[in-house]
């Protein structure tokens, strides 16, 4: 099984980014732990700040992994365009967010691309990442 942890903008700054909202765990060390507690699993990480290179990574992929665990950041609230990109992709998409979106500023509730990840997983901080996993794991 191959799963891809993909993350957008900003996220490059886990660990010394709003630590009171997103943690001190920085985003390598979340995919170490992941990379830890599921050896059965080859694991793919890429993060970019830009929306662009989040779509070409999915062409490029979604069409070959078994999974892709996505914190799109910001561009969730905003990128039409990554919703079309998760929609040409065969391979099925979870929705991350550490922060509980609902509890914070009204913008943030709307999601572009929910409809068309297969679920989204929100406000369970990093463990998210790994229930995500666990999920593609569980459809095998």
């Amino acid at each position: 099984m191959k799963i891809a942890i993909v993350n957008g903008p900003n996220l490059n700054l886990l660990g010394k980014r709003e630590p009171g909202i997103y943690g001190n765990t920085t985003a390598e060390d979340c995919f170490h732990q992941l990379v830890s507690k599921y050896p059965q699993v080859q694991l793919v990480y890429f993060q970019s700040n830009v929306e662009g290179e989040l779509i070409n990574f999915l062409h490029a992929n979604g069409f070959e992994l078994d999974g892709i665990v996505l914190n799109a950041g910001a561009y969730t609230h905003t990128s039409i365009a990554l919703r079309d990109a998760i929609a040409a992709i065969t391979t099925p998409v979870v929705e991350v967010h550490i922060s509980n979106v609902h509890a914070r500023e009204e913008f943030r509730h709307v999601s572009m691309i929910a409809a068309k990840c297969v679920g989204v997983i929100a406000g369970l901080g990093m463990q998210g990442y790994g229930l995500a996993v666990e999920y593609f794991l569980g459809k095998q």
